[in-house]
């Protein structure tokens, strides 16, 4: 399902030469990747990222409703599927929606994902989990495509950022930790980020004491100042999604990173989404790490999807 990137002078915000409210990072060498859990994410290698600025969190419901105000921007999910991107669609489902975790799913085994999600009528980013609910402010933003996250970026002058660039941000400076804090996941039994304990998809202990989103900043920041960027939501960076690393696919700034956004323009376009969220757990999706990585179309959304700016130059 395709959206209208913006074309008016609306889309467009001012930008100074200091970015307000971002982190500088002064780029550098850093070992990318890990070669001691998913496959996915190895092999663990020598990368270099260039000087860049990032938000210290993930943007707010605050911050994208200010976007949409400016705008009149219309998310993904907030329109029904279109004929010509989903042709044997049930027209059952032809609804404007999105995924939304079921909080009592149908099994106690975590065999298929499908058990414990489904595609809510009206779940939006202003209702994250279908009518009734309410967007909380100070809460990551859900229910963002890729499309819409780059929309909103370019509004505000910025970019999303590179896989290179975010998992360097997110190791604070800690190379080739497990992670974002070092090498254990609760350090004397405190909690460092939201993300899911207990038996997954069933029992959630809510030892953080979060059962879906926090509010940013709540958790301690990296060595970088950044927060959430282990936990709370997956975050879409610019990059197309490969198997495992390969240096000639997962390049910072390049020309070739570039060109790959700009040409990313069918819905089977796999981005990476990078950090896990409130639904990772232990005994099932244990990627709550900077290495870890996921795949995902760009016109999906769920309840447990946003992401964050970088801005270069």
């Amino acid at each position: 399902m395709m959206r209208p990137q913006c074309e008016t002078a609306a889309c467009a915000s001012p930008t100074s030469a200091t970015p307000i409210d971002m982190i500088r990072l002064a780029g550098g060498n850093f070992t990318m990747g890990s070669n001691r859990h998913y496959p996915e994410e190895g092999p663990a290698h020598t990368r270099y990222v260039g000087e860049f600025w990032i938000d210290p969190h993930p943007v707010t419901n605050k911050e994208f409703s200010a976007f949409v105000a400016t705008t009149g921007y219309v998310t993904v999910p907030e329109m029904p599927p279109s004929l010509e991107d989903y042709p044997d669609l049930d027209p059952s489902m032809r609804a404007p929606s999105s995924l939304v975790f079921k909080t009592k799913p149908e099994s106690r085994q975590p065999i298929d994902w499908r058990q414990w999600w489904k595609l809510q009528t009206g779940a939006n980013w202003r209702q994250p989990y279908g009518p009734g609910s309410v967007a909380v402010p100070d809460h990551p933003v859900v229910h963002v495509s890729y499309l819409d996250a780059l929309a909103y970026a370019t509004w505000c002058g910025k970019q999303l950022p590179t896989e290179a660039e975010w998992e360097f941000a997110a190791r604070g400076g800690l190379d080739s930790a497990d992670y974002a804090w070092g090498d254990q996941l609760s350090p004397d039994g405190r909690m460092m980020a939201n993300y899911w304990q207990g038996n997954f998809p069933c029992e959630n202990l809510l030892l953080d004491g979060y059962a879906t989103t926090s509010p940013v900043g709540v958790f301690p920041p990296n060595g970088f100042g950044l927060f959430d960027m282990i936990g709370n939501v997956w975050e879409w960076t610019a990059d197309l999604f490969v198997e495992s690393h390969r240096p000639q696919t997962c390049c910072s700034q390049s020309s070739e990173s570039k060109t790959r956004v700009q040409s990313s323009a069918t819905r089977d376009v796999m981005h990476v989404l990078k950090g896990g969220s409130y639904l990772c757990a232990a005994n099932y999706c244990e990627r709550y790490r900077p290495a870890a990585r996921s795949a995902q179309s760009l016109d999906t959304s769920s309840c447990h999807i946003g992401f964050r700016c970088v801005k270069h130059g």
